[in-house]
């Protein structure tokens, strides 16, 4: 670990929600103490529930040195609450109001964990269902080996789109942004059909080798060249696990889902802004309305079933 992944450690540990660790008891036992900064005592527990929020490191020597690290910056979040609390910081009205949320966060992720803990682990003949009716990711799974120029989408022009409806490789292409001055980054990358959405799957498996096209991204524009299409299948041993993960997903965020609904049908709620309440009224009879973001607690609980595409994959992790 060098001295910027410090600073990032230490970043991340003042601005979590170590705040917390201005209470608590004050009588702690000097065994359990590590280091005293100026009075305020960092015990052997702190140190062990940071470092359980870490990446597990290979090497006892690289554990060490994380352990020394994750320290450091507990030292250095510990001089940072002392001046915050001299300052009487915790006082400010944005203060208070940032700690109620962050305490209502916590304890509503930890409620809903904790329901969707109590969640039967996934079958043997539900995980063989699952790899029975997606061929696509599994049995007939395909490798995309492609190469890529990397566009701003600012400079994607009309005489650029009329090179590339010309041009026969990426490399006729690069060679008239060289010689017209436009930046661009090259980039090569296999993916499977278990990573892409199933229309790129359709567009790839229906293209020739060398063939051109193009997926905008907001501010920057990929050019992509389809070298090889290969076929790449995966067993149901080796897919076991991550189909195993995928469903667990799942039923945690059906769960999570469930429980926020009983919590809401039992609940009295009363909007006193109208606006909100006619919203409400248009959610119940199933009128279309703007999706409101997403809880904390629901967001948490669901965290790697989020993305609604890998939802429908599940699987794009395996290689």
């Amino acid at each position: 670990m060098n001295k910027s992944n410090l600073t990032y450690s230490a970043m991340v540990l003042m601005l979590t929600l170590g705040l917390s660790a201005c209470g608590g008891d004050k009588k702690k036992e000097a065994s359990q103490s590590l280091v005293r900064v100026n009075g305020e005592e960092i015990t052997v527990l702190q140190l062990n529930e940071e470092l359980g929020r870490t990446p597990p490191q290979p090497t006892p020597a690289a554990q060490e040195a994380a352990r020394k690290q994750v320290l450091e910056a507990l030292v250095d979040r510990q001089l940072l609450l002392n001046e915050a609390t001299t300052n009487k910081l915790e006082r400010d009205p944005k203060v208070m109001q940032s700690i109620e949320r962050a305490k209502a966060q916590i304890l509503a992720q930890a409620y809903l964990q904790g329901r969707v803990a109590k969640i039967a682990k996934p079958t043997k003949s539900e995980i063989d269902d699952y790899f029975a009716k997606h061929p696509e990711f599994f049995t007939q799974r395909k490798s995309f080996d492609m190469n890529q120029l990397v566009i701003a989408t600012k400079d994607f022009s009309d005489p650029l789109r009329a090179i590339i409806d010309n041009a026969k490789s990426l490399d006729d292409v690069a060679v008239w942004l060289d010689g017209n001055k436009i930046q661009y980054g090259r980039n090569q990358m296999t993916r499977t059909t278990a990573d892409l959405p199933p229309p790129l799957v359709t567009k790839l498996q229906g293209m020739k080798k060398g063939q051109l096209f193009v997926i905008k991204e907001n501010d920057r524009s990929l050019l992509v060249g389809l070298n090889d299409v290969k076929d790449s299948p995966v067993n149901a041993e080796a897919a076991a696990p991550q189909i195993e993960q995928f469903l667990r997903n799942q039923k945690s965020q059906e769960a999570a889902k469930d429980e926020l609904a009983r919590l809401r049908s039992i609940a009295k709620l009363e909007y006193l802004n109208k606006a909100d309440g006619e919203k409400d009224k248009a959610v119940a009879a199933g009128a279309p309305v703007a999706a409101p973001a997403k809880s904390t607690a629901t967001a948490t609980a669901t965290d790697s079933a989020s993305n609604a595409d890998n939802m429908a994959r599940g699987v794009a992790g395996l290689k």
